[in-house]
């Protein structure tokens, strides 16, 4: 099977006092044609970091290592003038807050018709009807009213309806969301989702997400993140029926549920390494009740889909 992205060993690093530090800190991921993905954490994993270094728009401070390969080209190495090609086109973008993402001062029409002249061959008059197409697809109504709006005359599902739109209008192999549905209430939301599930062609899809039912709801493979590194990654069904990673089974714990015969929510204790802290071996340790001497001389290998010397085996409820 043809993959869609093909991540080796990425490492964004930021400077600080002390010298550069990492935030995504040696990744490797390969996502399949029509695969969709969940990448999942608490705030400050790297999730974000992640797919921006993806797409080459990581912030000018950062330093990026490794590669990222979307059709043999590397977007790390490769001169701007080529990861543009392929920004848009082969590989693209759903922010998690459209207002700010989508340009304020041009129209609905502008931005995507911009899009499909700059990445392919249609005139105008063909470019204008796959606007049109692509906002009846992700479910725009009335679409050929909506092509003069501005982003500001548009609700906050509709922004994001367009923002998918935007995504999607060039055929690209890859899809990157970052917590796309975070601002919308709650039956807008189940939309969007909805959207991500059903409606992304054959485009693959990597969802950035802190909510594992979420990831579960939309996508088949989840990958789990820890202060930069994947520490679990495996089927939807297996990761939420037998999580191995300690760190995986106490997001799990700390879902709620309406569940009168569920216990208490039980969240982790303490909190994720800051970036300029140095720690020597497994970056979750300190917050871990499996945690031993081993645990803390030595960061564990990523071995049967974890990174942990001591895997639970079993069932989680």
């Amino acid at each position: 099977m043809i993959n869609a992205v093909e991540v080796k060993n990425l490492k964004v690093s930021f400077p600080t006092p002390a010298g550069y530090s990492a935030v995504v800190r040696g990744i490797n991921l390969t996502i399949k044609a029509g695969e969709r993905v969940a990448i999942v954490g608490e705030s400050g994993s790297g999730k974000t970091m992640l797919g921006l270094s993806m797409l080459g728009i990581q912030p000018t401070s950062a330093k990026v290592e490794g590669e990222v390969l979307i059709n043999g080209v590397d977007m790390v190495s490769a001169p701007d003038s080529v990861a543009r090609k392929l920004r848009g086109k082969d590989i693209s973008m759903v922010f998690q807050e459209p207002l700010t993402s989508l340009n304020p001062v041009r129209t609905v029409s502008s931005q995507l018709s911009e899009s499909v002249t700059r990445h392919t061959n249609l005139n105008k008059k063909d470019a204008a009807a796959k606007v049109l197409e692509v906002l009846t697809a992700v479910g725009i109504p009335s679409p050929a009213e909506r092509l003069k709006a501005y982003p500001h005359q548009l609700s906050g599902g509709l922004r994001q309806r367009v923002m998918i739109a935007l995504a999607l209008i060039n055929n690209p192999q890859l899809v990157v969301a970052d917590e796309p549905t975070t601002a919308l209430d709650a039956t807008i939301q189940a939309q969007i989702l909805d959207l991500l599930r059903s409606g992304m062609g054959d485009a693959s899809l990597m969802l950035i997400t802190h909510d594992l039912a979420v990831a579960a709801d939309v996508c088949n493979r989840i990958v789990v993140m820890y202060a930069g590194n994947i520490v679990e990654q495996g089927p939807v069904a297996e990761i939420l029926s037998t999580p191995k990673h300690p760190y995986t089974r106490g997001l799990l714990a700390a879902i709620p549920r309406f569940d009168p015969a569920r216990p208490a929510l039980n969240p982790i204790p303490g909190s994720p390494p800051q970036i300029t802290e140095i720690v020597s071996g497994c970056r979750f340790a300190s917050r871990c009740n499996y945690a031993d001497h081993v645990c803390q001389a030595a960061e564990p290998a990523f071995e049967n889909n974890v990174a942990c010397f001591h895997p639970v085996i079993g069932a989680t409820r």
